[in-house]
């Protein structure tokens, strides 16, 4: 048994949450400042690989990482290419999981009483301040919530991974690649063996957050 698409896949999961975790709650914190139709603009936009078809998102990311393109061209020289390697793992991963923590935390920071915030700004605090001191660690369910839920979506990325990063066996193949090529060649007890894996990585996530919210709750 080829255990690779198990470490790929929590590779990609592990470093697509970090990366959604502060990518979001900044973003998050940035838009709730905002006032009038920009809000929903910008936050409909940031939204939007939540319910786009995850081979829309891959379509989207490949002219925007595809050798041809500025960026990717970039990243070439650069030594850091995307397209059909590990990192493209990381980056299908991200750009999926980065709205469950961004709505997550942008909930979080809408329940705290503006009251509070009015007054760490009357005693001096600057707004920097006032998100890490203030911000953060009351909204601290909320941001795990939200990382927890990351992590469970990037695991389980299928469509856009497939399209930035291939099904390369060792480098790029990830569980739901695997599953995916097993049924294809016929392999379905391997492929049942993989849909098992992660199934049971799904739940144990989802069971630790709601064990997490039963906690904060007091319940």
């Amino acid at each position: 048994m080829n255990w690779a698409p198990l470490f790929i896949s929590l590779r990609a999961a592990v470093f697509a949450t970090i990366f959604a975790l502060i990518t979001g709650t900044f973003a998050a914190w940035r838009i709730v400042k905002i006032k009038g139709p920009a809000r929903s603009l910008v936050d409909g936009f940031l939204t939007l690989p939540l319910v786009l078809p995850p081979t829309v998102t891959g379509f989207f990311l490949l002219l925007i990482f595809g050798s041809h393109r500025p960026l990717g061209r970039f990243l070439v020289k650069a030594g850091l290419a995307v397209i059909f390697n590990w990192r493209a793992t990381v980056v299908a991963a991200s750009v999926v999981a980065f709205p469950l923590v961004y709505r997550t935390v942008r909930a979080s920071f809408e329940q705290i009483d503006p009251s509070i915030i009015n007054a760490a700004r009357t005693l001096g605090l600057g707004e920097w301040r006032i998100f890490i001191r203030i911000l953060i660690p009351v909204s601290g369910p909320g941001i795990a919530a939200g990382s927890i839920l990351a992590f469970a979506r990037a695991i389980g990325e299928f469509g856009a991974t497939l399209m930035l990063a291939g099904d390369i066996p060792g480098h790029t193949e990830t569980i739901p690649v695997a599953i995916w090529a097993a049924a294809e060649a016929g392999h379905m007890e391997q492929a049942l063996l993989w849909v098992l894996i992660i199934v049971t990585i799904s739940f144990v996530t989802i069971l630790l957050m709601n064990l997490w919210d039963s906690r904060a709750r007091g319940i």
